[in-house]
């Protein structure tokens, strides 16, 4: 039996919407950035806690900026803004098909001063995390990529897992003790991980404006004197970069010294 041309019409267009539907949906379940959902609630900050200082010296106040998830359209607003503020900081990378493009804004960002670490390559939570193989895999792949921008990619050791060390999104696909192994593992193999204790819920959905992400990081950062504040890079984040000078200002009037994840008090 032959359709008419109109019945025709309508199953080819049933076919498109299954088929985009079927993408938006491999999307979702692959996030090629952070999701607030997939975040660690409550981070390991065990590793980045001060030393005990000597009784006759003051105890100083360090905040170390973090960025996830790029590099990507926004970074150079971000980089003109530190630049211009005279502030380092660390960008937790990853080099996806989405933001290959922008590898090359990270021989500015060494030459800046600012430290490039590790977050992942694909960001795919199901890949990254079937194995502790492939994480390392992935891993590997990411450092592959970085090689042409970085001056030496060997000496990229920091490392943030993707969600954060204490994530559970990766006992899905790992397994419930996976991220004990790779914190394990990443310490045999030489790695420095460090999760976040202020965050700026910039990867929640509805895209908070500046005024809110600024709030969220004031709420966690007030009584704390070691910081390290989790913001994202990515071309949806527009508001973090608007936040960004409001941001070192109170950082600045609040008594805190900026500095590089690496160079945080052990």
């Amino acid at each position: 039996m032959r359709l008419s041309p109109r019945l025709c019409g309508i199953a080819a267009g049933c076919l498109l919407l299954l088929a985009c539907a079927a993408a938006i949906s491999s999307r979702l379940s692959s996030p090629m950035v952070c999701r607030q959902q997939d975040l660690t609630r409550i981070p390991d900050d065990a590793s980045f806690l001060p030393k005990a200082q000597p009784a006759d010296t003051e105890q100083q106040k360090w905040v170390a900026l973090t960025f996830d998830d790029g590099p990507s359209k926004r970074t150079e607003e971000i980089l003109d803004i530190l630049k211009e503020e005279q502030v380092p900081a660390t960008f937790f990378v990853i080099a996806a098909d989405n933001n290959e493009k922008y590898l090359p804004i990270l021989t500015r960002m060494q030459a800046e001063g600012h430290q490039i670490g590790l977050h992942s390559c694909t960001h795919d939570y199901k890949k990254v995390y079937a194995d502790t193989a492939a994480f390392w895999e992935d891993i590997k792949e990411l450092k592959k990529k970085l090689a042409p921008y970085v001056e030496d990619p060997s000496a990229l050791t920091w490392l943030r897992f993707i969600g954060g060390s204490t994530n559970t999104i990766s006992h899905r696909y790992g397994g419930s003790n996976i991220m004990k192994r790779l914190k394990q593992q990443a310490e045999e193999m030489g790695y420095h991980t460090i999760d976040w204790n202020v965050c700026a819920e910039d990867a929640a959905g509805g895209h908070p404006g500046a005024e809110t992400i600024l709030q969220n990081i004031v709420k966690d950062a007030k009584e704390k004197d070691v910081c390290v504040v989790l913001m994202h890079d990515t071309k949806a984040t527009k508001t973090t970069v608007e936040a960004l000078p409001e941001i070192i200002g109170w950082f600045r009037e609040n008594g805190y010294q900026f500095c590089t994840v690496e160079q945080l008090p052990e």
